[in-house]
């Protein structure tokens, strides 16, 4: 029929987003899962770069640490509180940086990650789309606990800074 055919929605370059490597070392006992980095991430080359992410004040909180004011000092107490961080898709195309519309993702080799870090104990789901997007791809392992944690974005400002606390702590009992 003339006229029905309709062109496909054109992705611009940008909405695809890649992750970046994990941070971790041989004494990780802990892993973090975000989705995929944001924008502000992405232009930072950071983890949580947002300045209103609340990711790196818990952790700090948490780990009884002072707030790191450098990115290579936010790897550090990750690496030296024996937490590591990554995100559940390596690549997906999404407009703005909301999980809400991350789309055609690819998983990062978390069964590899997993494999090679043998202290691993924990992995904590920074938010529902993360944990909804690894049981999407990955089954649960024996012997991981796993935990769903109230997501640190400047979108979830419905849950205060001493309750978001009070549910990540959890990471750090096993």
């Amino acid at each position: 029929m003339p006229g029905t055919f309709k062109q496909p929605a054109k992705t611009n370059s940008t909405d695809l987003k890649t992750s970046f490597e994990p941070i971790s070392n041989a004494d990780t006992m802990i892993l973090i899962l975000g989705t995929l980095p944001g924008d502000k991430s992405l232009e930072l080359a950071e983890y949580y770069g947002h300045s209103r992410n609340r990711f790196w004040k818990i952790i700090s909180t948490i780990t009884g640490n002072d707030l790191p004011l450098t990115y290579e000092d936010k790897k550090t107490l990750l690496l030296r509180t024996k937490i590591g961080v990554w995100d559940v898709a390596h690549q997906a195309t999404r407009k703005g940086s909301l999980d809400s519309a991350i789309e055609g993702e690819e998983p990062n080799d978390l069964d590899g990650f997993i494999d090679r870090h043998k202290n691993l104990k924990v992995i904590g789901f920074n938010g529902m789309k993360s944990q909804a997007l690894f049981d999407k791809y990955f089954d649960r392992k024996n012997g991981i606990k796993y935990i769903y944690l109230p997501s640190s974005s400047p979108a979830n400002a419905g849950i205060d800074f001493d309750n978001i606390c009070i549910h990540w702590r959890q990471l750090l009992t096993e």
